[in-house]
């Protein structure tokens, strides 16, 4: 596919803040699946409190169903019914807009009663019964890009989303696949994904993610997600998208690629340390 002329950058309605070029910066980050009601609620207002002081609109993340989870044996999450309502309690006591990931079109207008954000996960994202789903819902909606998908061939998941009345749209990177087992980013593909006309958003801990690297579940190392994160803010992107655990090592998934919460604050000071030596630099 050829790369067609970049589009002007249409902002993204997060709650009640904006998301694009001249913008606070966007984090979208929480444990990666519901663990219970108590932990969800810690960590919305633990991240809250890290991202807020440093300049981040915060958007909470967790999933209600990990519906792709490695082995059938797998914790999988809450479900749809109870997953939501935890949700909507974070966004009511923690006062954060929310995101969660959704698998199929029926499940749309429940989830979309809950949260701002909708997301279609990476091996979805092709899927246009989901995307008009999500698009028709007039939230926002993140897509997170195929490991199987070149950075051009999100334009056709774009056109989906705004022939459907999308106009709220963030686009995720995480990572393409290389080999088996093993994920590599190319950052040429964040400023054409923002060529198409919406924020572009970096996941730093999926990108980290080895699918299947455990035998019955994934692996990961989160030592690799400060570089590639740094890189991305060197590059320039609209958000990040961390997931992040108290305790990570015990967590009941994808505890090997998400982040230390406690180490959370140093990095968001990184970040807008680079955006900071940019915007000096007066790099676009």
């Amino acid at each position: 596919m050829t790369q067609s002329e970049p589009k002007p950058i249409t902002p993204c309605r997060v709650g009640d803040a904006q998301v694009g070029p001249g913008e606070p910066p966007l984090l979208i980050a929480g444990p990666c699946v519901i663990e219970g009601r108590d932990v969800a609620l810690r960590h919305a207002e633990a991240i809250r409190d890290i991202a807020a002081p440093r300049g981040f609109t915060y958007c909470f993340k967790s999933s209600f169903d990990k519906a792709n989870r490695t082995s059938i044996q797998s914790f999988r999450g809450p479900g749809l019914e109870e997953g939501l309502d935890v949700l909507a309690e974070v966004r009511r006591e923690v006062g954060v807009p929310v995101l969660t990931d959704f698998h199929t079109p029926d499940q749309a207008g429940p989830v979309a009663e809950v949260v701002d954000i909708l997301q279609v996960p990476a091996f979805l994202c092709r899927q246009t019964d989901l995307l008009v789903a999500a698009a028709r819902t007039g939230k926002a909606v993140n897509v997170k890009k195929g490991q199987f998908l070149s950075p051009e061939h999100m334009a056709p998941v774009v056109g989906k989303l705004e022939e459907a009345g999308g106009t709220d749209i963030l686009l995720t990177e995480r990572g393409a696949t290389f080999g088996y087992g093993n994920l590599v980013v190319d950052f040429r593909s964040l400023p054409i994904m923002r060529g198409l006309g919406h924020p572009v958003v970096f996941d730093g801990t999926h990108s980290v993610q080895r699918p299947g690297g455990l035998g019955n579940r994934s692996g990961g190392d989160r030592t690799e997600v400060p570089h590639l994160v740094r890189a991305a803010a060197a590059v320039g992107v609209d958000g990040f998208f961390l997931e992040v655990h108290e305790d990570p090592d015990n967590a009941k998934s994808d505890g090997p690629n998400m982040i230390r919460l406690e180490d959370l604050g140093a990095l968001l000071d990184t970040i807008q340390a680079i955006r900071g030596a940019l915007a000096s630099a007066h790099v676009p």
